[in-house]
């Protein structure tokens, strides 16, 4: 199995980039995010995930190995190809996947093209247990030690803030101001956010 291609970026588009390595140039299918952090790299490190199948060869490239462990997670789901997983990952950093998936918000998922909410629900009940998301449990319990905080996180979800952005800011401003009152808590937050 390839671990990683390491090499010359000859040709990049949102969907794939061609890695010279050796004078062979490894065609490797990519997600946006990925994208993005290749743009303006002359040289890059891809790490691989290879799908052979009868009909196929195809190579999947993901700069970082927490974007691969989380593709790797999502195949595993039943109904989730390689193409949905890459389309995922396209829609959602791995930190907000882990999020969404950590709190079970199926909505959020079927926004994602070819996502339906038996999928999205199937992506939760699968992987609930699998995805960790980093350093959240710490922001978590200091945030919602505060009924104010708890009150301030919904209300920001329900703004449309994502959970751990909304989770972080409240966490802050509560070790800075620990008496705040909900609606303060919320003002400051959509300065933060």
């Amino acid at each position: 199995m390839i671990d990683y291609i390491k090499g010359e970026i000859t040709e990049l588009t949102p969907a794939s980039a061609t890695l010279e390595t050796h004078g062979i140039g490894y065609f490797i299918n990519i997600s946006v995010n990925t994208y993005s952090q290749l743009t303006d790299k002359k040289s890059a490190q891809l790490y691989i995930y290879e799908a052979i199948r009868e009909d196929a060869y195809q190579l999947f490239g993901f700069f970082d190995k927490s974007e691969r462990e989380m593709f790797l997670h999502l195949i595993s789901v039943s109904g989730v190809g390689a193409g949905t997983a890459r389309m995922i990952l396209s829609s959602l950093n791995t930190q907000e996947l882990a999020s969404i998936i950590t709190s079970g918000n199926a909505d959020i998922l079927k926004t994602v093209k070819g996502i339906g909410a038996k999928t999205a629900q199937r992506i939760i009940i699968d992987l609930k247990d699998k995805v960790k998301v980093a350093g959240l449990e710490q922001v978590e319990m200091f945030a919602t030690a505060n009924p104010s905080g708890e009150e301030a996180i919904a209300a920001l979800v329900m703004l449309g803030f994502p959970q751990q952005a909304s989770q972080k800011v409240v966490s802050k401003i509560l070790k800075e101001k620990p008496d705040s009152a909900t609606e303060q808590i919320i003002k400051m937050a959509l300065k933060m956010l």
